[in-house]
């Protein structure tokens, strides 16, 4: 639950960074099917949001929140690959709040759809811009042990429960119960 809040919070970012840059200054065709687009996400009407999102996109290119959106609606409706596309999307925007919830979430769906060793680098990315992104070390942590990285994993677990990821900290209490006390060994640093 608490993942699910951060998440929203970046979503809520993202939108103020997005008004208050003046990319939704004007009412306009693009925020009006927007915002119709976001009343049928609220109501589970899947398809009407993500047509209506589409065509706020159609009216403004640049429209992030709308790609945003309706990968977030396409991912609902388990069609993965049109999400990915629409996160790449997100992180080509120039604002940090987009790339970062860009680089999450398509990582996110890459765990889902068991692209491991290509969501690792979106989960890093994420991880760069917002050091203290719990759920990017947790998500990581997972793949990194789906590409059989178990010492990557632990390291990931062990910083996501630093950061107040519960489910990290649930894992590493049930499965290496002393793991604050644990050393890890150093990182090797490339020559």
């Amino acid at each position: 639950m608490k993942t699910k809040r951060k998440f929203w919070r970046y979503i809520a970012a993202a939108a103020a960074v997005t008004v208050l840059s003046g990319q939704i200054a004007i009412a306009g065709p693009a925020d009006n099917y927007f915002s119709d687009g976001l009343e049928k996400h609220q109501q589970r009407r899947l398809d009407e949001a993500i047509r209506l999102y589409s065509k706020a996109i159609d009216a403004n290119p640049y429209y992030t929140m709308a790609y945003q959106m309706r990968a977030i609606a396409q991912q609902q409706m388990k069609q993965y690959a049109q999400a990915i596309s629409d996160f790449t999307m997100v992180i080509s925007s120039n604002d940090p709040l987009f790339k970062v919830v860009g680089y999450y979430n398509r990582g996110v769906l890459k765990n889902m759809t068991g692209d491991y060793a290509g969501a690792i680098p979106d989960f890093t990315q994420a991880i760069e811009i917002d050091h203290r992104m719990a759920s990017a070390f947790f998500h990581r942590g997972i793949a990194k042990s789906k590409i059989g990285d178990l010492a990557g994993r632990l390291e990931d677990f062990r910083e996501a429960s630093r950061l107040g990821d519960v489910n990290a900290e649930k894992w590493l209490n049930t499965y290496y119960p002393g793991w604050r006390e644990m050393q890890l060994a150093p990182v090797p640093v490339p020559r």
